[in-house]
Parts: C-alpha cells; structure tokens; sequence
C-alpha cells in the first residue's frame, strides 16, 4: 500500500474530499496536525509521497506558524530525493520558497471562488495533467501568489489572473496554487468567516465546479497515488511515459 505522509498547517483547512479520493485509490495516509503541535520529521523514511495542505497563512509567516521552517526544509528534501510530492495552496507556496521561487501578495487582490484554468504546452507530458481537461475547474482561496517559479519549474496551467496555477520542479514535485480538496459549502464556510456572501464566484457558479472537480480532480488524486507507487521501481514511470529526471 503506498504510504503518503501529509502537512495540515490550518484546522479549517483538513484533507476533506481528498480524504475518500486517496483511501479509494489505495493509499495509506498520516496525517500531521502541525497547528495542534505534531512534529515535522527530518525525512520522508517510511513514506512513499508528501502532501502539503493549505492554511490562513502566508509562506514566510513563521512567528505565526514557528513550523514552517522544518516543513519548508521537509519539501526541499522531498524533491531533493525525487519523492513525490504535491503542495496545495499554501502548500505550493512553500514549495516554492523551498526551491528558490517567490511568493508575494497578489497585486491584483485575491482569488475567492469558481476560477478556469488552462493547460499549457508541457502539461501535455506531465503523468498527472496530461489527463486533465483543457480547461479545468478550479477552486480557488488565496491572497499570496508564486510570483516567480523556482529554477527549473515546469508550468502546467495558467490563468488570466495569476500565471504560475500549476507547475512541477523536478521529476516528481507538484504545486498547485489552488484548493482541489473542499467541495463548494467548504469553500463557501471560509469565505462567511471572513464576512464574504455567497454571490458572483462563491454563487451557484461554485456549485456547477464542485460537480466537475469531483471528478477531474479524484481521478488527479489517483493518478498522484499510482505514480507514488511506482516510485519504487528504478525509473519514475507511469502508463508507460517516463520523465527525464531533470524534469523536463
């Protein structure tokens, strides 16, 4: 059974839907409280892949979340050994900062609802996007943005908004600036805690994209747990297609 080890930086923020969709695909996931004070592990030892969840804070705020560094150095360490990992929201944030990408306020103020992305050229041979419709349904809760990739990134999928929606550092490192995991009340609960109305993209739209993430994004979900599994076999592959391990 592969085993996935996950960051949960933000008790608003769990696996939600990614919970079923990864026990489907046959994974076994620990989950790590790191705002209830669990500890971040030096080194994946035990696990076959790494997920690092969202939160209300910002990449580099670790007065607020004194965990971040060890979590930044965990994803560094991560792709450093080609394991495969996915960082989500927040998460991808980090992973960007730990690859020696940036992360900003958005200039154009933040994203809160029902966004599309679109899949550029190099999703075409990437293992877990060139699946994916061209343009996806997205749900987006973010005010800080990977305004500049790491060295090397790969950009997968871009928007109007904020180019850098989804990219891959190495071989095996996914990040993606927006939330596959809550379904539309979820995102709807985070926007009322911040005084927000369910209207314009937190409006019916919102339910329309719940419908086709959760099926795009179960069947991503699946297709990250199968590569992990791979992962034990000499070369990263899956269905057949092998990337370069320099990630292009």
């Amino acid at each position: 059974m592969t085993r996935i080890l996950v960051l949960e930086h933000d008790a608003s923020d769990p696996l939600l839907r990614m919970a079923d969709w990864l026990a489907d695909a046959g994974a076994e996931v620990r989950v790590l409280q790191l705002h209830a004070g669990d500890p971040v592990p030096p080194d994946l030892t035990g696990y076959d892949a790494l997920i690092s969840l969202g939160g209300e804070m910002g990449a580099h705020d670790d007065d607020i979340a004194p965990w971040l560094p060890a979590a930044r150095d965990l994803l560094a360490t991560a792709v450093a050994a080609r394991t495969p990992t996915l960082g989500v929201c927040l998460g991808s944030q980090l992973l960007a900062v730990a690859t020696g990408g940036t992360v900003t306020i958005g200039v154009d103020g933040p994203e809160i609802g029902a966004y599309l992305t679109a899949k550029r050229d190099a999703s075409e041979s990437d293992p877990l996007f060139d699946a994916l419709p061209m343009t996806p349904d997205v749900m987006q809760y973010h005010y800080d943005v990977v305004s500049s990739l790491p060295p090397g990134a790969v950009l997968l999928l871009s928007s109007t908004g904020y180019p850098h929606q989804a990219w891959r550092i190495g071989p095996a490192a996914w990040g993606l600036q927006f939330h596959i995991e809550p379904g539309a009340e979820d995102l709807r609960a985070w926007g009322r805690s911040e005084g927000r109305e369910p209207v314009g993209r937190l409006g019916p739209v919102l339910d329309l994209a719940e419908e086709t993430m959760g099926e795009v994004w179960r069947d991503f979900t699946a297709r990250f747990v199968a590569f992990a599994a791979e992962r034990e076999k000499p070369d990263i592959a899956l269905l057949g297609r092998r990337l370069p391990l320099d990630g292009s």
